[in-house]
């Protein structure tokens, strides 16, 4: 096992489609605790859901998938930026929270 696959991995994201008014933060939360991640998701004033997720290398590789093909029941995703990809040493936060 390659040190990369034990290690911790943090990346932003924004997505781009039908993702305001679907539950798209409530489910994304749900996922990301799911895969024992932590971060965060928020909705902006240009119709996007935009976030960060950190935790296990192929946890966070699972979650960006989730992110741009799966979402909420609801809601349709045409694009899925992701961004600053890196790996971390530690995690900056303690859960996976919701912004306002």
């Amino acid at each position: 096992m390659s040190s990369s696959a034990a290690g911790l991995k943090s990346v932003d994201y924004e997505i781009f489609g039908e993702v305001q008014g679907v539950f798209f933060r409530k489910y994304t939360g749900e996922q990301a605790r799911k895969l024992g991640l932590v971060g965060w998701v928020k909705n902006t004033s240009q119709g996007t859901v935009i976030g960060q997720v950190q935790g296990a290398v192929e946890k966070v590789n699972l979650m960006m998938n989730w992110l741009k093909s799966v979402g909420s029941p609801m809601s349709r995703i045409d694009r899925a930026n992701f961004s600053n990809e890196r790996e971390i040493s530690k995690l900056d936060f303690d859960t996976f929270s919701t912004r306002y």
